[in-house]
């Protein structure tokens, strides 16, 4: 799979790279399995902070409203019954719930892989190198225009590098992410993937297990 290459300035390189098979051009025989790392992505990656009071917890109601006959009121024990405004709640989120998912690790690797097939319909870049070595987000645009992306914009690369990610930090649609953190959810959210050389060297190793 030959494909057009960028140099680090962003300026078309005249050899083409040739994609590996193993990752771009996987054939999705199973979309339920996107789907489910998508889903556990993010269930994983929830927080748990709702939390009703029960009947015992909600502080009051320790004497009886009214006595038990002679009003013509329904008897009635305590003003902390769930049927009462103010009262305590039945069925409601304790706090304690699990949201999470588990995949076990061939079906991780293999619904990344998918994802990044995908990627390949879409808009994908194969740079030798992103760095913006000034930390200007003014010349992070500059790449960016010269590369033609659009919408929101994933860069994945080998490492993490700071001047890289302050040119970036003030872009609202453009992530920047190494190849051992990314994930199915970031690939199949973005419109435009950048992803450079070393990178998918990265990302052969963590997939197939081999270099």
């Amino acid at each position: 799979m030959a494909h057009q290459t960028y140099t680090s300035t962003g300026v078309k390189a005249q050899t083409a790279y040739k994609l590996p098979k193993e990752l771009f051009a996987v054939e999705i025989k199973n979309h339920q399995l996107l789907k489910d790392a998508y889903l556990a992505y993010l269930a994983n990656g929830r927080d748990n902070y709702a939390k009703t009071l029960k009947r015992g917890q909600v502080s009051g109601g320790g004497a009886k409203p009214w006595r038990q006959k002679g009003t013509g009121r329904a008897r009635v024990g305590s003003s902390r019954t769930p049927v009462w405004r103010g009262g305590g709640i039945v069925f409601g989120p304790s706090g304690n719930e699990n949201y999470s998912r588990k995949l076990n690790i061939k079906a991780k690797k293999q619904a990344l892989a998918q994802a990044l097939s995908l990627s390949a319909d879409k808009k994908l870049i194969v740079i030798d190198e992103f760095i913006v070595k000034d930390g200007k987000t003014k010349s992070a645009v500059k790449l960016l225009d010269k590369l033609s992306v659009s919408g929101n914009v994933l860069i994945v690369t080998d490492t993490s590098e700071e001047n890289t990610l302050r040119a970036l930090n003030n872009l609202n649609k453009t992530s920047f992410i190494t190849a051992t953190k990314v994930n199915v959810p970031q690939i199949l959210d973005s419109d435009s993937l950048i992803i450079t050389k070393k990178a998918i060297d990265i990302l052969k190793v963590r997939i197939g297990g081999k270099q």
